[in-house]
């Protein structure tokens, strides 16, 4: 019942919110897009980050856990935003930070609102479904292979905890 009425709320506001977070088109760091429907039917974590937080190290579980699982077919996209004044100056600085200091090549958008009135669709999406807005940088959102968010980790909860591995494994078998 719930899920239908945030379903027809989601549907008054028009373009405004998707339908379905797996619906959500960021800009990508690298320029170009990335599109959540291109891994409809695969689990995709989602985590708002930052590159003067505390938890920034973080960087290098979330590398791991898709070198882990990207041959099965989970994805991880690291969605860089300044919500909470941690993030450098443009996404130029960030690519070359993640690269230099955490080797990354998992997707990651351009710097992207993830909460309040600017946040992106995604985000309000998910907020619509479920209630959940990040409270801080490195909340995690694990969306399903149909598109609906299976679980929400804040930000103390490390990528390669046994509470994300299990999720994940869940939707691999």
């Amino acid at each position: 019942m719930l899920r239908i009425a945030v379903l027809i709320f989601l549907i008054g506001l028009g373009s405004q919110i998707n339908a379905s977070p797996v619906d959500g088109t960021f800009n990508s760091i690298d320029g170009g897009t990335i599109s959540l429907e291109e891994w409809r039917g695969q689990p995709v974590l989602v985590v708002n980050t930052a590159s003067r937080c505390g938890f920034t190290s973080q960087y290098d579980g979330l590398q791991a856990l898709y070198d882990r699982y990207r041959d099965r077919g989970v994805m991880v996209l690291a969605v860089s935003s300044n919500d909470f004044r941690q993030e450098l100056a443009t996404a130029e600085k960030v690519k070359d930070f993640c690269e230099l200091n955490f080797n990354l090549d998992l997707p990651m958008t351009d710097l992207t609102h993830v909460r309040g009135a600017q946040a992106h669709p995604f985000y309000k999406s998910v907020r619509a479904e479920t209630g959940f807005v990040p409270r801080w940088n490195f909340n995690k959102i694990l969306i399903g292979p149909s598109g609906e968010v299976v679980k929400t980790w804040p930000a103390r909860t490390k990528p390669q905890s046994s509470a994300i591995t299990r999720e994940i494994e869940a939707l691999l078998n």
